[in-house]
């Protein structure tokens, strides 16, 4: 490997992840003897695995220079829907598929408000926030429900070749987003448009479009997160993914997506979701306030941010 290659790799948001992981990981392995335990490990990825997959659309939708406040109501939504159909006896392989189809109809309501209206993303995301939260409430009746069957649970607690179910529909979007936004003409618009919206409808590219597509694709991540959660936790109640846009919004930044737009990466949003999973699963087992966790999680993004705007700043100069 040539020396500029490896300068530019010690540069990238993902390598040092990377090097805090392992310090990180040091750390709480030598303050916890359970933290290293293979339970513990496989825990951690369970946990990190519906932030991951979410991180995922919301990579793109942050590369575009928009953001998603709704991820959590709409992993509700899919959620009640996902463990009510699994009630009903349909086949797990439907209900996948009926989650992601509902949830791109869930992100194109986003999409077309924030393609063509032209209110600004955090605000149509903010009011579909609400309205899908309000929603969950009126599926379940104030109520909640349980008792899936056991085909179903394994969505979110079995496992194949002694790795995570979940953590298999992770890896597979993560190649599958790579290779997309890296090697498609489309996965490039999207960098394109949060560079410069204007400069990319001027030479052509289908912006309005692209923004649509972007919030559905989105969407459809939300759905099969919803799914895993639901599977995984064998409840789906009316606060179900409450609050969940916060940590997806996290990873996705911490992973190196410039909250300005026109950078990021599904791996990197997926690595800056094993951050927060570590130091989450971490200051618990050493005991640590729950309020020191947010206050480190805090710091790191803000810092994150800084660093993005700051180069921002290089470039413009």
């Amino acid at each position: 490997m040539k020396k500029g290659t490896l300068g530019k790799l010690f540069k990238t948001r993902e390598f040092t992840i990377i090097v805090v992981l392992i310090i990180l990981t040091t750390v709480f392995g030598t303050l916890s003897e359970n933290f290293l335990s293979t339970s513990n490990l496989k825990n951690i990825f369970i946990q990190i695995s519906s932030i991951g997959i979410a991180s995922v659309g919301m990579t793109i939708i942050i590369i575009t220079a928009g953001i998603d406040v709704s991820a959590g109501s709409i992993l509700g939504v899919i959620a009640v829907v996902a463990g009510k159909s699994a009630l009903a006896g349909i086949p797990v392989p439907l209900i996948i598929i009926l989650a992601i189809l509902a949830g791109g109809l869930l992100g194109s309501i986003n999409g077309s408000l924030v393609s063509f209206t032209g209110i600004p993303p955090i605000i149509v995301t903010l009011g579909t926030m609400s309205f899908l939260r309000a929603m969950v409430y009126q599926l379940l009746g104030g109520r909640w429900i349980s008792s899936f069957p056991e085909t179903f649970r394994r969505i979110g607690t079995g496992d194949f070749i002694h790795i995570p179910t979940p953590v298999w529909f992770m890896i597979l979007f993560a190649i599958i987003f790579t290779y997309y936004l890296k090697y498609r003409p489309t996965g490039r618009y999207i960098y394109a448009i949060g560079s410069n919206p204007e400069a990319a409808r001027l030479s052509g590219i289908p912006v309005k479009k692209m923004l649509l597509l972007v919030y559905v694709l989105a969407g459809m991540m939300y759905g099969v997160a919803g799914v895993i959660v639901a599977g995984r936790t064998g409840i789906v109640q009316t606060n179900t993914g409450a609050g969940f846009e916060l940590s997806v919004i996290a990873a996705t930044v911490l992973g190196g997506t410039n909250i300005m737009g026109g950078e990021g990466s599904a791996i990197g949003s997926m690595l800056g979701a094993l951050l927060v999973a570590v130091i989450t699963n971490g200051m618990v087992l050493v005991n640590l306030p729950a309020l020191t966790e947010g206050l480190i999680i805090g710091t790191i993004i803000i810092i994150s941010v800084l660093t993005d705007i700051l180069k921002l700043k290089r470039r413009s100069v």
